[in-house]
């Protein structure tokens, strides 16, 4: 109570005027006002009950008031039923509180891209008459802190006509855009009392999964957006091991203050405002606050800097990353609705993914589960419900990735996304998916496909291996989404590679033989490909695959590599991993026909130590080749 009484005795001293009874504040807002509250978790609680209190009380002098707001975290009293003839809410944003109160038509939402907002008060195209905000307590000079919410409360301020301001010393005092003067304020309220805090849900083991997979992508020395919720919090767990990383985003979380702690977020790489974590609003714990207080590595700028396309555009390696709750097979997504019912919000982050996009080297990030209500709904769908708000367009995604993996979408048809999304999408839905896919003309009409167990993709025989030459690759099975990738490959071999390894010299790869290579049954096949990736891009370089030989405890092997890559270690790693997941599933050894000049493989089996049995026919070697070691 002293830190209040030594903020209300500077105020009465320095500006007398500004404090007056709560009962006079309130008597210059008229019926019909437009009425500004202040985001999230720096929304005036004090001030909006006290609104509240006097709407109750003096109820004619409120009506068909309008309050505005981006979103709100406390209880959204006003949207009550018995004051629906006192306020009638409009929100740029839907949260938890008024879902409801909107889908009954007792609430308004404008949709509207977050960047564009202050320029709607500045225009007037919404005029602003009153603004009820939070602040920190003035310095000598008068200036107050807007502290974790600049966004837009900073448009609201200039134009409205009456600002009223909840002195809070709760709420710290900030770098950035975030100062007002006291002179600029009609009218101040001393209240102390905790900021709201938005508590992070603690991820899950699905979460977890989606944030590994996100890291794979996140380079070091790249500056990150990330948003709110269970996913973009275990994306942040999942990125401690980074370094340099920089952050330029809408919303400060606990997860991005941790990063900062650890120093794995230094701002050292950014092209715009280096050395700075640049947000606009936070949603946090007490500590989180506390840290921000008086902190130089941290600005809040106002919401058409921070969330504007062409600032973020000027980010080099930009990654936005943001969650959905529906994607369709040919990569439109919805953030905001779910059919015809309004969900949350356009948002910033259409802003952010454009951005990001235009950014050298950016990349856009859509990370969500695969399944929503306890996994009886498919958050991937053949086309996006009828009614829902497209919030990503076909050209928005970069990368979707789900606890099934990573699916990359840019500059693919089509057909390409179709089949990519459909095998990261959960096991029980994709059937459904491939059937409806096949209906609506998305993917070929005699797609093969193997549903159940015996067609799930084994994520865990995927491991990466540095060949003798240096090369990184990774090991991992075909994927039924694979058919493009081994089109490239094949078509890359020469005559001679291809004819080694088919002992054909047709030239043509058709459908029909790349989903036999494509779509296999796990439990009798395994075809493992060497891929190498660069900006989203792979490309096979190598396959080798086994598939069991009926009733023999053996399996009929084969081995191919990119002609480009022979001789730096690729086979090798190829058929050493293909012989390790073979004797760990019984198979006791190898058959493979093979041509009696093609001398590399011999060498590859000689090095492996296999007692090889070798039967000539013609120009060909029917070769057996046993295991020594029977573990």
């Amino acid at each position: 109570m002293a830190q209040e009484s030594n903020n209300i005795d500077l105020i009465k001293e320095r500006w007398p005027e500004k404090l007056a009874s709560e009962r006079m504040i309130f008597s210059h807002i008229h019926p019909g006002d437009r009425i500004f509250i202040g985001t999230g978790c720096g929304e005036p609680q004090h001030l909006v009950s006290l609104l509240v209190e006097n709407a109750k009380r003096y109820p004619t002098a409120y009506f068909d008031a309008e309050l505005i707001h981006v979103w709100t975290l406390g209880v959204a009293p006003y949207t009550d039923e018995k004051f629906k003839l006192n306020f009638r809410l409009n929100s740029f944003f839907i949260g938890e509180s008024t879902r409801e109160a909107v889908n009954r038509l007792a609430a308004d939402y404008t949709p509207i891209f977050l960047s564009s907002v202050p320029s709607l008060f500045y225009r007037e195209i919404i005029p602003v008459d009153v603004a009820l905000i939070q602040t920190s307590p003035p310095d000598e000079n008068g200036d107050m802190s807007l502290g974790i919410s600049v966004d837009i409360v900073k448009a609201a301020t200039e134009k409205a006509s009456l600002v009223i301001a909840q002195v809070n010393s709760f709420m710290p005092r900030v770098h950035g855009d975030s100062l007002i003067n006291i002179d600029d304020v009609e009218y101040v309220v001393q209240h102390d009392e905790p900021l709201l805090e938005y508590r992070e849900t603690v991820p899950g083991d699905l979460a977890q999964s989606i944030g590994r997979y996100v890291s794979r992508i996140v380079e070091d020395g790249s500056t990150i957006q990330v948003g709110y919720g269970s996913i973009p919090n275990a994306v942040l767990s999942n990125l401690q091991d980074k370094k340099n990383l920089g952050v330029h985003t809408e919303l400060l979380t606990d997860g991005i203050v941790d990063l900062m702690k650890r120093g794995v977020v230094d701002n050292t790489q950014k092209t715009l405002d280096q050395h700075k974590t640049v947000a606009t609003f936070c949603m946090g714990n007490k500590e989180t606050y506390d840290y921000l207080q008086y902190n130089p590595a941290i600005e809040f700028r106002t919401i058409d800097y921070t969330t504007n396309p062409l600032v973020i555009a000027r980010q080099r390696n930009m990654i936005a990353i943001n969650s959905a709750l529906e994607i369709d097979l040919t990569g439109q997504a919805t953030a905001e609705s779910m059919g015809k019912s309004f969900y949350s919000g356009v948002g910033g982050q259409a802003d952010f993914m454009r951005g990001a996009i235009l950014a050298p080297n950016g990349k856009t990030i859509l990370a969500l589960p695969s399944t929503a209500n306890e996994g009886h709904i498919s958050r991937i769908v053949p086309f996006l419900k009828e009614g829902a708000g497209v919030t990503l367009t076909r050209g928005d995604v970069h990368y979707v990735v789900t606890e099934f993996g990573i699916a990359y979408l840019h500059g693919k048809n089509i057909r390409e996304r179709a089949m990519d999304l459909i095998a990261i999408a959960h096991p029980s839905f994709q059937p459904w998916l491939i059937e409806e896919a096949k209906k609506l003309g998305l993917i070929f009409e005699d797609q093969a496909f193997i549903p159940g167990e015996r067609g799930i993709y084994p994520e865990s025989l995927e491991t990466r291996r540095t060949t003798k030459s240096g090369l990184n690759i990774l090991l991992r099975p075909v994927k039924f989404s694979d058919e493009p990738l081994l089109k490239d490959f094949l078509y890359s071999l020469s005559e001679q590679s291809r004819y080694y390894r088919f002992l054909s010299v047709r030239k043509d790869v058709p459908h029909e033989m790349l989903q036999q290579l494509a779509v296999i049954d796990y439990t009798r096949k395994i075809l493992i490909l060497a891929v190498v990736a660069t900006e989203g891009k792979e490309t096979v370089i190598g396959m080798g695959q086994y598939e069991i030989n009926g009733g023999l405890h053996t399996a009929e092997i084969g081995l191919l590599v990119r002609d480009q890559y022979q001789k730096h270690g690729v086979g090798m790693e190829l058929l050493n991993y293909i012989t390790y997941l073979a004797k760990k599933n019984g198979v006791l050894g190898f058959t493979a026909d093979v041509l009696v000049d093609n001398d590399p493989v011999f060498r590859l089996f000689e090095k492996m130590g296999f007692e090889v049995e070798k039967v000539k026919d013609s120009d060909v070697y029917e070769m057996k080749l046993t295991f020594r070691d029977k573990r």
